[in-house]
C-alpha cells in the first residue's frame, strides 16, 4: 500500500462529505486537510465548512456540524478510522484518529519498502538543468559549490516526481576572459608581470609550470589558453565528483561558434524582423517581448555581446527537445532573465519554457570573520578546501538548508562539530541510531509477535512520528514544484526530532505487550527509510554507524 493512501483516505472523505452537502458539486478551492497547531485540536483539521458556508447560505459552524455527521458515517463505523470528530472555532472540523488508522498507516509505510516518495506526476516534462557553469579560469569556489549543491538537489527532486532530467555545465571557453587567462598563464611561464586584467592566484603559477613542462610555447597564447582551460575543467570535474555531482553534458560555448549556431540564431532573429541597426550596432527588439530596453547583439566594432551566444545556446537546448530549461545563475544575473525570456520568444519559442533560479551569496565564517572571494585576485575559498575541512555532507547541508534566495553563512566551527547542534550530524545520527536499534533487535531475535495483532494504544510520540513520515510524499512534491530543497532539510530535521522524542518515550527492543515491540520496530524501519530517502534527495549520505 503506498504511503499516500492513509492521507488520501482522509482527504477523499472530507471532499466527499463536502460534495454530499452540495448535491455532488465539488468545492473550489478544495478543502484543506492540515495538522492543527496543537494536539488537543485533533490529528487533522479541515476548513471545508468555511468554504461551504457561502454556497449553502448557512453559518460555518452549522455547516461543520452537518459535515461531522457525514464524516462519522464514512470514517467511523466499519472503517474505524476516527475516534471522534469535533467542531471548533469558527467552523473547523477536527478529526481525532483511531489507533486502528495509525496501525494501517504504519503498515502502509512498511509495505512501501524503499518507494516512499510520491507517485509520478501526471504531466512529466523533459527538463535540462544547467548549473555551476563557472568560467574555466580558476578552481571552483564555494559560491559555485552552492550552485552545484542546489542544482543537483533540484534535479534529484524533479526526477523523484517523475520528470526526465539532465544536468549540464556550460563551458564559457570563448571571449575576453579566456584571452586574459591565457596572458596570465603566459606571464607566469615567462616570469613577467601580470597584465592589468590578469588572474593573480597561486593556481596560475602552478598551471604555468605544468604547461611549460608539456613543452608549450608561452608566446602561443591560443595553445596556452586552450591547455589552461582544459586543465581547469579537469580540476572542476574532479571537484564536482568529490561533491557528488556528475554532469550529463559539458557544453562548450566555442562549439556554438565553430558550428555556426550563433549565425543561425542571428539569421532567425533577422528573418523575424526583430533586429535593427542603430549607432553602428545591431540591436534586438526585446522591448516587444516585455524587456525594459532593447539589447545590443553586435557592437559597433563587430564584436558580439555575451547575449548573442547565450541566445544561440538556449535555442540549441530547445532544438535538442527539452521542454523546460532551468538555469541556476549567480547573484549578479538578475537583469539577465528578462532579456533572455524576450530572446526566446523572439525566436518563436514559449518564454515560459525558460526558468532562471538566482543564487544568493554564500559566506565562509571562521572565528567570526567572513572570507572574501574573487577568482581573479586569487583571494577565495575553494570548494575543495571546504570539502577537505568539513566534508561533502556538511558542505551540502549548509548550502541547501536555506532558500537559494537567501544568503548562507557557513560557520566552520559548527560544521566541524560531531554533536547534535550541528544539524546534519543531528539528522545523520538519527539514522545511525535507528540502524543500531534494528541491529540489536536482530541480534537478540526480537520481534515480540506480529505488529498486526497489537492492541495496546499508541503513545503520542508514536503517533507524531507516523504522521510526520506520512508527510514525506507531499514534501517531495512541494519541494520539487517550488525548486526548494531547503524544505527537505527542514523536513529531515523534523523527522529526526520526532524520532528522538519517540525513542525517549518508548522502549523498542524488549517492549512489553503483544505486538508492541514488532510495531515499534516497524516504525523505526519506516523512519530509517524516510531519513535515508530524504538525505539522498540532498545528495547526503545516511550512515549506518557514527
Amino acid at each position: 500500500m503506498p504511503p499516500t493512501d492513509s492521507i488520501a483516505e482522509l482527504r477523499g472523505a472530507v471532499e466527499a462529505a463536502a460534495r454530499a452537502l452540495r448535491d455532488g458539486e465539488p468545492t473550489e478551492p478544495a478543502p484543506t486537510l492540515d495538522r492543527p497547531p496543537k494536539p488537543d485540536l485533533g490529528d487533522y483539521s479541515s476548513n471545508a465548512a468555511m468554504l461551504l458556508a457561502g454556497p449553502l447560505g448557512d453559518n460555518p459552524r452549522a455547516v461543520a456540524e452537518r459535515l461531522r455527521g457525514e464524516l462519522e458515517g464514512s470514517l467511523g463505523g466499519a472503517s474505524g478510522s476516527v475516534a471522534r470528530i469535533e467542531v471548533a472555532g469558527p467552523g473547523f472540523v477536527n478529526l481525532f484518529l483511531s489507533d486502528a488508522w495509525y496501525r494501517r498507516a504504519l503498515a502502509g509505510l512498511v509495505a512501501a519498502g524503499e518507494g516512499l516518495g510520491p507517485a509520478p506526476t501526471d504531466s512529466p516534462e523533459r527538463i535540462l538543468v544547467e548549473f555551476v557553469s563557472a568560467n574555466p579560469t580558476g578552481p571552483l569556489h564555494v559560491g559555485g559549490g552552492r550552485g552545484a549543491a542546489y542544482g543537483d538537489a533540484v534535479v534529484r527532486l524533479l526526477e523523484a516526481v517523475g520528470h526526465e532530467v539532465e544536468r549540464e555545465y556550460y563551458i564559457n571557453d570563448a571571449g575576453s576572459q579566456i584571452a586574459s587567462f591565457a596572458r596570465s598563464i603566459s606571464a607566469r611561464m615567462k616570469g613577467e608581470e601580470l597584465p592589468d586584467d590578469g588572474y593573480q592566484g597561486e593556481y596560475v603559477v602552478a598551471l604555468g609550470k605544468e604547461i611549460a613542462a608539456e613543452g608549450i610555447d608561452p608566446d602561443d597564447l591560443a595553445a596556452v589558453g586552450d591547455r589552461g582551460v582544459a586543465l581547469m575543467i579537469g580540476q572542476v570535474r574532479a571537484t564536482l565528483a568529490r561533491f557528488g555531482v556528475e554532469m550529463d553534458t559539458w557544453f562548450s560555448e566555442r562549439s556554438l561558434v565553430e558550428r555556426g549556431d550563433v549565425e543561425s540564431a542571428l539569421a532567425k532573429l533577422d528573418a523575424g524582423g526583430h533586429t535593427y541597426r542603430s549607432e553602428g550596432a545591431l540591436w534586438l527588439r526585446t522591448t516587444e517581448f516585455g524587456d525594459d530596453k532593447d539589447r545590443v547583439l553586435i557592437r559597433s566594432d563587430g564584436e558580439p555581446t555575451y547575449l548573442m551566444p547565450d541566445i544561440a545556446y538556449h535555442w540549441d537546448k530547445l532544438e535538442r527537445g527539452f521542454g523546460r530549461l532551468i538555469d541556476v545563475l549567480g547573484a549578479d544575473h538578475h537583469g539577465y532573465i528578462g532579456r533572455l525570456r524576450a530572446s526566446i520568444e523572439a525566436l518563436g519559442a514559449d518564454p515560459d519554457s525558460f526558468e532562471a533560479l538566482i543564487m544568493s551569496l554564500v559566506h565562509i565564517i571562521e572565528d567570526g570573520l567572513r572570507a572574501q572571494m574573487s577568482k581573479r585576485s586569487g583571494d577565495f575559498v575553494s570548494l575543495d578546501d571546504l570539502i577537505d575541512d568539513i566534508g561533502t555532507d556538511a558542505a551540502r547541508w549548509f548550502m541547501l538548508s536555506r532558500s537559494h534566495e537567501t544568503t548562507v553563512d557557513i560557520d566552520l566551527a559548527l560544521a566541524r562539530k560531531q554533536a547534535s547542534e550541528n544539524p546534519v550530524y543531528y539528522v545523520q545520527y538519527a539514522h545511525a541510531r535507528i540502524a543500531g536499534i534494528l541491529r540489536k533487535a536482530e541480534e537478540e531475535g526480537g520481534g515480540g509477535g506480529s505488529a498486526a495483532v497489537r492492541t495496546e494504544p499508541l503513545a503520542p510520540s508514536e503517533k507524531a512520528l507516523v504522521k510526520r513520515l506520512l508527510e514525506f510524499p507531499g514534501e517531495v512534491r512541494e519541494s520539487a514544484a517550488r525548486r526548494a530543497p531547503h524544505r527537505i532539510c527542514a523536513y529531515s530535521t523534523a523527522v529526526a526530532a520526532d524520532f528522538h522524542a519517540f525513542y525517549r518515550d518508548c522502549q523498542v527492543v524488549g517492549a512489553e505487550g503483544d505486538g508492541v515491540e514488532a510495531s515499534r520496530l516497524d516504525l523505526c524501519l519506516a523512519a530509517k527509510r524516510t531519513i535515508a530517502e530524504a538525505l539522498g534527495l540532498l545528495g547526503i549520505s545516511a550512515p549506518e554507524r557514527m
